[in-house]
């Protein structure tokens, strides 16, 4: 599944590629990820504060709970609308274990990944690496978090904003 997502994302990017895009301030959807990490499937929101900074929000309910913050900062590249990122941030969250006990997840995450903003849909698309470091209920490093992201986005950041004329 993950090499399929990949190769989705490609050719998404590679027939958009000649598209120009204009910049989003917010956005909403859904990550699809593997399973192994405390922050899985989810439902994802970003919004920009400023034209490079950002702050995602993920909200998962899997067969764990989990609550995650990251600020992720945002780098252009050369094709019109895709930006690759990087972020760190926390998690905290609810399993229950094969005994059926209910514990709690709280931990470190890391993020690296690619980001392309359609220029006529408000549509935004990410693949990227959620690494985390989980810090309590036991001490455990999960590197196989691989996402595919699809949002709406509304707004327009300050960047592609209208000039105010006086």
């Amino acid at each position: 599944m993950k090499k399929s997502l990949i190769f989705l994302f490609a050719c998404t990017l590679i027939s958009a590629s000649q598209l120009k895009a204009q910049d989003y301030k917010t956005s909403l959807g859904l990550r699809l990820s593997s399973r192994g990490p405390a922050v899985n499937n989810s439902v994802s929101i970003k919004h920009f504060m400023n034209p490079k900074l950002a702050v995602e929000g993920l909200f998962t309910f899997d067969s764990k709970a989990a609550i995650g913050a990251l600020l992720e900062i945002h780098n252009p590249m050369s094709t019109e609308g895709l930006q690759w990122f990087y972020g760190a941030g926390a998690y905290l969250g609810f399993d229950s274990d094969k005994t059926h006990t209910d514990r709690a997840l709280m931990g470190a995450q890391g993020i690296v990944g690619l980001d392309y903003k359609f220029a006529n849909l408000p549509l935004n698309l990410t693949l990227d690496w959620k690494p985390e470091l989980n810090i309590i209920d036991n001490i455990n490093f999960e590197p196989a978090a691989v996402g595919f992201t699809i949002r709406f986005t509304f707004g327009k950041s300050q960047s592609s904003a209208q000039p105010v004329s006086e």
